[in-house]
């Protein structure tokens, strides 16, 4: 895969349009408001076409992000030099999750060894195409996330606050949490990028290996889904509120990102199947993050998935809907590497 990916590359065999699927991204001719944690403005003139290389360094991006939280929490340690490529940014925050029992640290262990692999093998199809890892704020990405998604009215009132104390890197339950923040988000930023593989790229096993990748997303998804929900209807909601934090971060992404959002089921009752002898009937549940509809895992655009890890929700703002042209924030604080690294819509 590795020659071949190089070759379309120098012969443009797989460059496509993707303004369809993705929209038109512009130089950046102006930024306003920019700080190393706060999004900015930029005003876009010109548009490019992207190629299927620009699309497997998005997910890069977002693979460095994933192993680097997971190695953190389950080692002390982020990514190996060899691993981050020439120039890489630095990690800020991070750290070994205490009390962890021998399954709880297999558990760690076997997620973070996943990402790590994601890593290694998308920079492995790459080769000298790979971007390097840019600068990752797990620290101002978690609490971001916390204070916009306990001030977003779209949150249900019945919902608890997220502690201002609360650590992904303090419990294996506040782990959970923070997992659940990353995993639907990879299963919808795959989906969504699928379709924008050029036939030349699809001929040569990118499609397939996307899917590959996405598959084990959806796995760690639906841990961090069946773990959470488990709990909190065993323990009760006031004693374990992890799947109710876990909720208030989810209607954060649905506010970001258009949508794509199942809520966990938190109580018993609410998770009861109807089933009748003579004419069985089923319903939703919330393990699976899919559409009611028919059942298909959700799917969003590059800049949907940007606006969520930037974290571009302002709870000021006279508006929550996001706005084309930002480039920085959240667990990116000087943006993506690479050429699809700004929001479009």
């Amino acid at each position: 895969m590795d020659s071949k990916l190089e070759v379309f590359y120098e012969k443009g065999l797989s460059r496509r349009n993707f303004l369809a699927g993705v929209g038109a991204i512009g130089a950046a001719t102006a930024v306003a408001g920019c700080s190393n944690n706060s999004p900015a403005t930029v005003i876009q003139t010109t548009t490019t076409a992207y190629t299927d290389i620009d699309i497997l360094n998005f997910a890069l991006n977002l693979e460095y992000l994933e192993a680097s939280f997971y190695l953190y929490a389950a080692t002390g340690s982020g990514l190996a030099a060899a691993d981050m490529g020439t120039g890489a940014g630095t990690v800020t925050g991070g750290a070994k999750v205490p009390g962890l029992n021998t399954a709880q640290q297999n558990i760690l262990n076997e997620i973070a060894y996943d990402e790590q692999q994601h890593v290694r093998f998308l920079r492995s199809a790459l080769s000298t195409s790979a971007v390097a890892m840019p600068a990752i704020n797990l620290t101002a990405g978690f609490s971001g996330a916390v204070t916009a998604a306990n001030s977003l009215s779209a949150a249900s009132s019945s919902l608890p606050l997220i502690p201002t104390t609360f650590n992904p890197f303090g419990s294996f339950d506040q782990w959970a949490v923070g997992g659940f923040v990353f995993e639907d988000v990879g299963v919808t930023a795959y989906n969504g990028a699928a379709p924008l593989i050029s036939a030349a790229g699809i001929t040569s096993g990118y499609l397939t290996a996307a899917a590959g990748i996405l598959a084990v997303e959806a796995y760690h998804a639906g841990y961090f889904r069946t773990y959470l929900t488990g709990q909190s209807i065993t323990q009760g909601t006031t004693a374990y509120p992890y799947a109710q934090y876990a909720n208030r971060i989810s209607a954060l992404r649905s506010a970001l990102g258009s949508g794509g959002e199942t809520p966990l089921v938190t109580t018993l009752a609410s998770s009861t199947v109807p089933v009748t002898a003579t004419s069985p009937t089923v319903t939703p549940t919330s393990i699976v993050a899919a559409s009611s509809g028919n059942s298909l895992a959700y799917s969003r655009t590059t800049s949907q998935v940007l606006h969520i890890v930037y974290g571009t929700y302002a709870p000021t703002s006279t508006s929550t809907t996001p706005s084309p042209g930002v480039n920085v924030g959240g667990f990116f604080p000087a943006g993506l590497n690479g050429n699809i690294k700004i929001t479009l819509t």
